[in-house]
């Protein structure tokens, strides 16, 4: 495969049982094959996506000073700003070269949870920046929900099977800057290292021009470009875990640009779609059999949310 399937949600949401279907087949075997999509149909609406990258650009363009109040010790930068070089890939040293800010969800005061997540931060020089990226969260959730009824067919479950798991689940938006690179980077690094993501699904705003690359089953990279009204949408490491890899979770990387635009940023938006922490990712019983033997040790999503963020360097041991 040399390129990134296009699926469109509206197939899905049609209400005739064949367009339904050949969604959940476009995107099930893509998930398979290369375990990534472009998708059309979702639920962002061109005035909010201006909105909130007017407001994130705005954000990343404050003094240093101002950024750095808003990163919050203790917490693994699950909110508010982390700084620039902080976060490497597993197994890398090198910081990579972005800096980046987290909603997380927005729990009910009486859910059990409510405890569980750090507040959101609030920035009171922007007074829009709040209200936009909550409203972006919820639209990229609504469309996340709708992706893993689809995937819950393709797997043979019922279609619901997600929902409870993903209502008031440890999801993050991250809107990211890359700066303009002024000095040849140090250790190779690069703006975001080879790297897997560790939740159920990623919803990726901002993947319109080069740089965003994913590897194949023949390890080769391949530009993944979306059209405008596209999102790019990929399984993570928790649902290829839970499905006994057969849905695949493929490792993509964002490549520093040619020197020539070294001087401009980039701007990416991915919504990390996690379930709630005590969801067991046991390997699905119907995805194992003589051929596909079980492959990962059981574990609960909190478990192994905790795992990966020491290997990102965000928590320390």
């Amino acid at each position: 495969m040399q390129n990134i399937p296009s699926v469109d949600l509206r197939d899905f949401l049609s209400g005739e049982p064949a367009r339904k279907q050949k969604f959940v087949n476009e995107i099930g075997k893509a998930y398979e094959d290369i375990g990534f999509v472009a998708l059309k149909g979702h639920f962002l609406d061109d005035k909010l996506v201006e909105e909130l990258y007017s407001e994130i650009r705005n954000f990343f363009a404050l003094p240093l000073e101002t950024k750095y109040s808003y990163e919050i010790p203790g917490i693994g930068g699950q909110r508010g700003y982390v700084s620039f070089g902080k976060e490497h890939a597993k197994g890398r040293s090198a910081g990579d070269l972005k800096e980046f800010w987290h909603f997380g969800q927005y729990v009910d005061a009486d859910s059990k949870y409510a405890s569980e997540y750090p507040d959101n931060v609030d920035v009171k020089e922007l007074p829009r920046f709040n209200e936009i990226g909550k409203e972006t969260y919820q639209m990229l959730e609504k469309t996340g929900i709708y992706v893993l009824r689809a995937l819950a067919l393709y797997l043979g479950l019922d279609e619901f099977y997600f929902d409870n798991y993903i209502k008031n689940g440890n999801s993050i938006l991250r809107p990211i800057h890359y700066p303009p690179i002024t000095d040849e980077p140090a250790d190779g690094a690069v703006r975001a290292a080879a790297h897997g993501d560790i939740n159920l699904i990623t919803l990726l705003m901002g993947a319109q021009g080069k740089g965003l690359q994913v590897q194949n089953h023949d390890g080769e990279w391949l530009d993944a470009i979306a059209e405008p009204d596209e999102l790019v949408i990929n399984v993570g490491d928790m649902l290829s875990r839970h499905t006994n890899n057969k849905l695949k979770s493929t490792i993509h990387q964002v490549v520093n640009p040619p020197r020539e635009l070294w001087g401009t940023s980039r701007y990416s938006i991915p919504f990390f779609m996690h379930p709630v922490s005590d969801m067991k990712l046991d390997c699905l019983e119907n995805c194992i059999d003589s051929e596909h033997p079980k492959l990962y040790e059981d574990i609960t999503a909190g478990e192994f949310l905790h795992e990966r963020l020491v290997d990102l360097g965000l928590i320390k041991k």
